[in-house]
């Protein structure tokens, strides 16, 4: 997972350097989709064998992993200036995605049944924006006010033949992939000898899991000086999981949404409006090493709550 994470942000900051096209728009594109990989293959399982808890359970408790202990990892690695789109644009988008998917599950629009649940219509709604995510996505990168000054990153950026830069990004990706499913089986293995709720699973090992990838890409990003890509790649990750995973997965078959799954909800609403006033309320637009460290308590936190939610 490290080398492919390794492999993924060079192949992708190389093509970004050749295409001039934005390091932004890279992570919240290929890397985020490489990424996101493993919460798409548990989430496509879940959803086809009837494990509708560790689906629902597996989006938001990644999204909150990615901000919280991603960001705050990476933070701690190094100080991540965060460019004003993501606290003007992508975030909100995250949030309002997240608002959507409690609306849909809370309001049953389209199924006459008890209870809460995301039926296939609200899945094809969530596909149908997150199209127009991936067509603003588009319009950012043809927009001259859009690109990024590549002088200013060529020394970040390495020099790669575009055969051997499209070689690193599949070869990352299948390594991100292969080594996300082998850390996810071993510990659901674990966790279910341990006699552990799936939504507990959900939440926690499988979350934490299928955020490996996140976690190292961003992590090795940051380190490499590519805030650009560590922070693209962990908003991009959460509304790829929102809109295109979790409406994927109640698209194939309608998912059972649990009342608790409300406070959920929130904390991820509360992970991103932390990370936007922790850009607002410094002196420069940036992620601090002590941000980082306060994301992880609050992380730490969450997860001493369900361990006592049970």
């Amino acid at each position: 997972m490290i080398k492919g994470a390794d492999y993924l942000v060079d192949g992708s900051s190389a093509i970004a350097k050749e295409f001039q096209i934005p390091e932004l728009v890279i992570g919240l594109t290929i890397v985020s989709f490489g990424t996101s990989m493993p919460e798409l293959i548990v989430n496509l399982l879940a959803s086809f064998n009837g494990n509708s808890e560790l689906a629902v359970g597996n989006v938001f408790g990644s999204n909150i992993a990615n901000v919280l202990l991603i960001l705050g990892v990476s933070a701690l690695i190094k100080p991540l200036p965060i460019q004003r789109s993501i606290y003007f644009t992508e975030i909100p988008i995250s949030l309002a995605a997240t608002f959507m998917v409690g609306f849909l599950a809370n309001a049953n629009l389209f199924l006459d049944v008890p209870g809460l649940s995301l039926s296939q219509a609200d899945g094809g709604i969530l596909l149908f924006f997150f199209g127009l995510f991936m067509t603003y996505i588009y319009a950012v990168s043809k927009s001259k006010s859009g690109l990024m000054d590549i002088a200013d990153s060529d020394a970040h950026l390495e020099n790669l033949p575009r055969s051997k830069s499209v070689l690193y990004i599949i070869g990352g990706v299948l390594a991100l992939f292969l080594g996300g499913k082998w850390v996810v089986d071993g510990a659901v293995q674990i966790a279910s000898f341990m006699g552990l709720s799936e939504t507990f699973i959900g939440l926690t090992v499988v979350a934490i899991g299928t955020s490996l990838p996140e976690l190292v890409t961003s992590a090795v990003a940051a380190k490499k000086g590519q805030a650009d890509i560590a922070v693209g790649n962990v908003i991009g990750s959460n509304i790829f999981n929102i809109l295109w995973i979790l409406g994927l997965s109640a698209l194939i078959r309608p998912l059972p949404f649990a009342v608790l799954s409300n406070m959920d909800i929130l904390v991820v609403v509360f992970s991103s409006t932390l990370l936007i006033m922790a850009v607002v309320f410094s002196k420069e637009p940036k992620v601090n090493h002590w941000h980082g460290g306060i994301f992880l308590l609050c992380y730490l936190i969450y997860l001493v709550y369900l361990v006592n939610r049970g």
